[in-house]
């Protein structure tokens, strides 16, 4: 089918001036993003030409009207003439706001017949999706004649918060980049921006009062040069920093009410707090000196909960800001503040004594408590990290759910509303694929996959616990993302397919589908560095039965592979059920459409050994992120240095105790593990780490004994022995335990990660 290429500006009416190639094909499919509640396709299009009227019911639906007419304008050409009148014109474009027959806020019925357009909403932003809808159906013919397919959809969100938060604390993101991307949020009817603006990296929003916040607190001195896991850091050496004025404040705020977004600003306390520290360095319990933060972490020093001048700061601090966002809402953070200082400071200690308060957890409480009673009385409500429940949770809060679903599940139970942004499935700083190629991201796996298939609902809350729930939102920490081009590549299209997890029914969500239609959206994304990471070929083990199996989401791919660790052609063979893993040993996979290969080569090594799909058992369960099914020790994959596959085992604090029963006794010449070591992600190599044979699974006799291990990264541990007739083998990791003074993380829990047991 031949295709139509024609430049237009994209959204004119937000003042974009970049412009870019898109197509619209001849068919008729209505291709919506986010899904609509129902979509009714009928007979024959409307066309639209220069006699076409844009018709506004109500003098509130006028916004609307201009909106549509500039947009058609750089679209076609035509200078469409709008009027406000009730009438119904043929040939007409009418916008209507009827509360009554569209009765869910935010909803829209957009009729389409070869007559005319009508859109009816619940309200102004109703209205306004009801035209983002509307335009993402707009097509072009052969002959250059604009039109849109006859049909009835009717629409209304699943979730009244939609949100994506930005994190531009460790990098800054100009106001024009901003706004791009507010445009394309807006297009696909997220209604939230969550503008994180302080973290201890940099302070980035004037306060007029405070001016060593702008002087000091939004420049560090240098910025680290790749992933914090590696060591040694390095440094660039370059001062990095700058702020948001007032004004531009103002402006993005402005930009955003204008596209029905809603922005929550984020003043980072009691942690996170670096940055004003080193500006005013009498708020922390030490009294300084203190530097802004140059490399990404969780640092000890924070606010002083017992100093009164550091509420008198937040106050006037608060102040400010909440002159600058209409926001019901301010975010004060509360998350991963470490109690070191306050359990030593003296002023803290006499808080906790004044107050009656347990202990240093329940001075965060009271922090919390105190700093939302303050933004009560202007007005306003705080949201907080789920962190705030520690302690004891404030009356008004609203929970925003980052480390699992967990703390908003006991959020909801308690009444309070919730918002889900459980890192797991929604952080856009974590891989979306498993490719080498991939850019730095910060860790974790969170393919287009993933976040498309996440339920904001979690099943742990009753019907009546889930009206609590507010909606979903997707965190972009920027960490490690300079600049725009390497963000939009993390956010671009994840954040469509976080859109459709917070505006459409669970129910009717479709995968194959959501895809289909983001392939038409393509024209849409071509002005972003946009990933196109859900091309790629994934792989998984099914344990129980030793099987690989590889899957590609492309409509119609064959997938094609070696097994010699040569490139995949078209007389390689056709991958058509999963491969047994005891014949393996280097696959190569790509996917083939129409005979041309699409997408990246596949990758998986596979280290055979007599332990390969024994049965496993362990002393201690493994824990978090990291609590795999044990039969991963034993499964021939090895896990990358990434350690985000799946193929980690980790224990927080605890040992790793693990027997592989090789099934018959036989001869053992070679034992071997793999351990992380990665001190500043909080993963420590074992204090000592033994190997034992057994041949009654009773009585062992030690074969191997180390104490001592590479400074960072993976230890592959593959040791000869003395050949010994064993069936049981045993492999003992004594943990680090507590993480030593003067270290990352110190006084928390070591992680011990490991991964293929080998033995031979």
């Amino acid at each position: 089918m031949k295709k139509m290429f024609f430049k237009y500006r994209f959204f004119a009416f937000l003042n974009l001036t970049l412009q870019f190639v898109c197509f619209f094909s001849f068919g008729q499919q209505i291709n919506i993003i986010p899904k609509p509640v129902a979509v009714e396709q009928r007979v024959g299009a409307f066309k639209i030409n220069s006699k076409t009227q844009i018709l506004s019911g109500t003098k509130s639906a006028l916004a609307s009207a201009g909106f549509l007419k500039t947009y058609v304008k750089s679209l076609t050409g035509l200078n469409l003439k709008a009027t406000q009148t009730a009438a119904v014109a043929k040939n007409g474009i009418q916008l209507l706001i009827d509360p009554v027959k569209v009765k869910h806020a935010e909803g829209y019925e957009l009729e389409v017949s070869a007559a005319a357009v009508k859109i009816t909403a619940a309200d102004g932003s109703g209205l306004f999706y009801g035209l983002q809808s509307l335009i993402q159906i707009i097509k072009q013919s052969k002959t250059g004649q604009f039109s849109v397919p006859a049909c009835k959809i009717i629409d209304y969100p699943a979730f009244s918060y939609r949100g994506m938060h930005l994190d531009v604390s460790r990098n800054l993101f100009s106001t024009a980049t901003i706004k791009k991307w507010l445009d394309m949020l807006a297009f696909y009817k997220i209604n939230t921006f969550h503008w994180h603006l302080t973290d201890d990296q940099g302070w980035r929003i004037e306060i007029k009062k405070y001016p060593e916040l702008q002087r000091t607190a939004a420049w560090r001195n240098e910025t680290l040069i790749g992933h914090k896991r590696t060591e040694p850091h390095l440094f660039d050496g370059q001062r990095y920093g700058g702020y948001y004025s007032q004004e531009d404040v103002k402006d993005i705020v402005a930009y955003a009410m204008a596209r029905k977004i809603t922005v929550i600003p984020e003043i980072e306390m009691p942690g996170h707090a670096l940055a004003a520290l080193t500006a005013y360095p009498g708020l922390g319990c030490t009294g300084g000196p203190y530097q802004v933060a140059t490399y990404w972490g969780v640092f000890d020093d924070v606010f002083c909960a017992g100093n009164d001048k550091t509420f008198a700061f937040i106050s006037d601090v608060l102040d400010e800001v909440i002159t600058l966002f209409p926001a019901k809402y301010i975010h004060i953070g509360g998350d991963e503040c470490p109690k070191t200082r306050w359990k030593v400071c003296p002023k803290c200690q006499k808080r906790i004594k004044d107050e009656n308060l347990k202990d240093e957890h329940e001075l965060q409480s009271y922090f919390i408590s105190r700093v939302e009673k303050y933004v009560e009385s202007k007005g306003k409500k705080i949201i907080g990290w789920d962190e705030i429940l520690e302690g004891g949770i404030s009356p008004g809060a609203t929970v925003m759910s980052w480390r699992g679903e967990e703390g908003g599940i006991a959020a909801a139970k308690l009444k309070h509303q919730v918002i889900m942004t459980p890192e797991k499935y929604v952080y856009l700083d974590y891989y979306q694929s498993h490719d080498r190629s991939e850019q730095i991201a910060a860790g974790g796996f969170t393919p287009l996959s993933k976040i498309y298939q996440y339920n904001p609902l979690p099943a742990g809350l009753k019907a009546d616990e889930q009206q609590y729930i507010l909606g979903v939102q997707a965190n972009v920490w920027s960490e490690y993302l300079p600049d725009a081009e390497k963000a939009e590549y993390m956010i671009f299209p994840r954040i469509i397919a976080l859109a459709e997890v917070a505006w459409s029914k669970n129910e009717t969500k479709n995968y194959p589908d959501f895809l289909n239609r983001l392939n038409h959206h393509k024209r849409f994304l071509q002005q972003f560095n946009y990933a196109e990471s859900n091309k790629d070929i994934t792989g998984s083990i099914d344990i129980q039965h030793l099987q690989y199996e590889l899957k590609t989401d492309l409509p119609g791919a064959t997938i094609r592979y070696t097994l010699d660790g040569t490139y995949p052609g078209l007389k390689s063979a056709v991958y058509t059920k999963p491969l047994a893993i005891m014949g393996l040993l280097n696959l190569k996979a790509l996917s083939f459409i129409n005979g041309a290969p699409n997408g990246r080569v596949f990758e998986q090594h596979f280290s055979k050994s007599l332990a390969t799909g024994k049965t496993v058992s362990i002393k201690n369960l493994p824990a978090g992120n990291f609590a795999a099914n044990k039969q991963v020790l034993v499964n021939g994959i090895a896990g990358t240095y990434l350690y985000n596959t799946g193929e980690w085992l980790g224990f927080s604090g605890n040992d790793l105790e693990a027997v592989i029963d090789l099934g018959i006794t036989q001869q053992v010449a070679e034992i071997g593990i793999g351990l992380l070591n990665y001190h500043w992600q909080k993963m420590w190599a074992p204090d000592r780490l033994t190997f034992e044979v057994s041949e009654d699974g009773e009585n062992y006799q030690q074969v191997y004994k180390q104490t001592e291990f590479k400074v960072e990264g993976i230890n592959r541990i593959k040791q000869k022995i003395n050949p010994v007739n064993a069936r049981y083998v045993k492999i003992i990791a004594i943990n680090k335990g507590i993480i030593p003074k003067g270290e990352y993380g110190a006084g928390g829990n070591a992680w011990l990660m490991a991964d293929e047991i080998i033995v031979n």
